[in-house]
């Protein structure tokens, strides 16, 4: 296949070019027809995946003139040894200018192509406001769901006669693993959100699955390589050799259930102590509220995320969170706001602390504190009156998990599902993509902490006297009254 130049974008006439696009496989070609708004490539290592994306994202340069492309993978060193210096290679130097600094390749139709690099939620601010007609997004499960729903911003160029589409190549495993997944693999869209602007179009998504034997070039070129993947362990054999979706995931918190770990909110008691723990940082200050009841189990009731807060509007905003009447023992927050600045001498702590915000230092054992959280989700026995009142009579179980959390802190259930374990040590949370690691550190913050459960009262109050000083207290956080479906665990 061969495109040839006749004219640059100022009409002028330049040297005859040819590019040759070389041959695909079938698959290859699946994914150069496709034409859905969300398209994935792969499902097993070796089929062809980056070629495609090359071969797609040149093509589409040189087919729509003025076109912007966005190529992004999660880390510098990979985008430029898997994308930028193949297409460089690759086309003729006389059809495009490549700007180092800006990693940008600028055709001589005036088309673009963008490399970019997305190392933490930090990276939103690169990308903010940007407009991009076409976005790939190379090894997408190494990417969390929550980039992958904010680059899909980035796609709205001007320009109506260009398509609007995103390409992702992927792999099993990884912290996006279970996105992707759902998505491409099991088509299990959310199609009754309670915004319907926020239902998933399953004619959006498409899917070309591919494997190295669908490659029959790499199988020529490296006759070794099917080889390797077979001899590979099991789990992973089956997840890079044969695309086996449910064979790999590298969560950390494997026991973590939706469905046992989650609850509809319910006002909580007066009497049982309440928390607050935070991870701060300027890329991210993540806020929790707890209570602890007569159990010792732990319940996440609250949760508050946000950007770019300097310490002054991040204590505001745990202060106005917090409702009129809820005492709160303690606020914990990480150890390293205990350095002093070398500016004033002052510790971000004490800076919390004048602005009406007093924090308790925790431990900042990493291994040690994810373990904690682990064994807190193991079930522990039901003895709290209040919240076995909470199940029709005679239902409740006898044991219930540790660590509980209301389904509207949302952000923290995804991290706690999708943060993988660390590949040189099994035993820890992994750090990378930063992005879905504040609410887990938040979460670990407090757990890794001593508190004491509840005392049980006497008389169980009822849940009106408990919050009749607050009346909009339903409308906040519960949304009404308690019902059987409010807690849905098993016995």
């Amino acid at each position: 296949m061969a495109k040839k130049a006749a004219k640059d974008i100022n009409g002028k006439k330049i040297q005859s070019t040819q590019l040759v696009f070389g041959d695909l496989t079938p698959k290859q070609l699946l994914f150069m027809q496709a034409n859905t708004k969300y398209v994935g490539y792969g499902g097993a290592r070796g089929g062809g995946k980056s070629h495609a994306a090359r071969y797609k994202a040149v093509g589409m340069a040189m087919q729509f003139p003025g076109i912007r492309i966005l190529m992004v993978r999660a880390h510098y060193n990979e985008l430029e040894e898997n994308l930028i210096n193949p297409i460089r290679r690759w086309v003729p130097t006389s059809m495009y200018s490549y700007n180092g600094s800006s990693h940008l390749i600028k055709f001589f139709n005036g088309s673009e192509i963008k490399f970019g690099h997305w190392d933490s939620v930090a990276a939103e601010n690169e990308y903010q406001g940007i407009e991009y007609d076409v976005i790939f997004i190379d090894e997408a499960t190494q990417f969390s769901e929550r980039t992958f729903r904010y680059l899909a911003t980035c796609m709205r160029g001007s320009n109506p006669d260009y398509p609007k589409r995103m390409y992702l190549t992927c792999n099993p495993g990884g912290v996006g693993h279970r996105w992707v997944k759902r998505l491409f693999i099991d088509r299990d869209f959310h199609t009754n959100e309670p915004d319907p602007r926020a239902n998933e179009n399953p004619d959006d998504y498409s899917f070309i699955f591919a494997k190295v034997t669908d490659n029959p070039y790499l199988a020529e070129a490296s006759p070794g390589y099917i080889q390797q993947l077979a001899s590979m362990p099991p789990e992973l054999r089956a997840a890079h050799l044969d695309g086996d979706w449910n064979a790999l995931s590298g969560n950390y918190f494997k026991n973590f259930s939706e469905t046992r770990h989650t609850c509809h909110p319910f006002p909580i008691p007066r009497s049982w102590p309440k928390y607050r723990s935070f991870d701060y940082g300027l890329d991210m200050f993540a806020l929790g509220w707890w209570a602890v009841d007569t159990d010792g189990r732990c319940w996440l009731f609250r949760y508050f995320e946000e950007k770019n807060l300097i310490v002054k509007d991040a204590a505001e905003k745990a202060l106005e969170n917090t409702l009129p009447g809820e005492d709160i023992t303690i606020t914990y927050a990480p150890p390293d706001m205990w350095n002093r600045s070398k500016d004033n001498g002052k510790t971000v702590a004490e800076l919390f602390a004048q602005y009406r915000l007093p924090v308790v230092r925790s431990e900042n054992n990493r291994q040690q504190g994810h373990l904690i959280v682990r064994n807190m989700l193991h079930n522990i026995p039901l003895t709290d009156p209040y919240v076995i009142s909470m199940f029709p009579k005679d239902k409740a179980p006898k044991k219930m998990p540790g660590l509980m959390i209301f389904d509207c802190c949302k952000g923290v259930i995804e991290d706690l599902r999708d943060i993988q374990a660390d590949e040189k040590n099994p035993n820890d949370c992994a750090k990378q993509p930063h992005d879905v690691t504040h609410s887990v550190d938040m979460v670990r913050y407090f757990c890794v902490s001593r508190v004491s459960p509840a005392e049980q009262e006497t008389d169980l109050p009822e849940v009106e006297d408990e919050f009749e000083h607050q009346e909009d207290m339903e409308d906040y956080m519960c949304g009404g009254e308690i019902t059987e479906a409010y807690m849905g665990f098993a016995g």
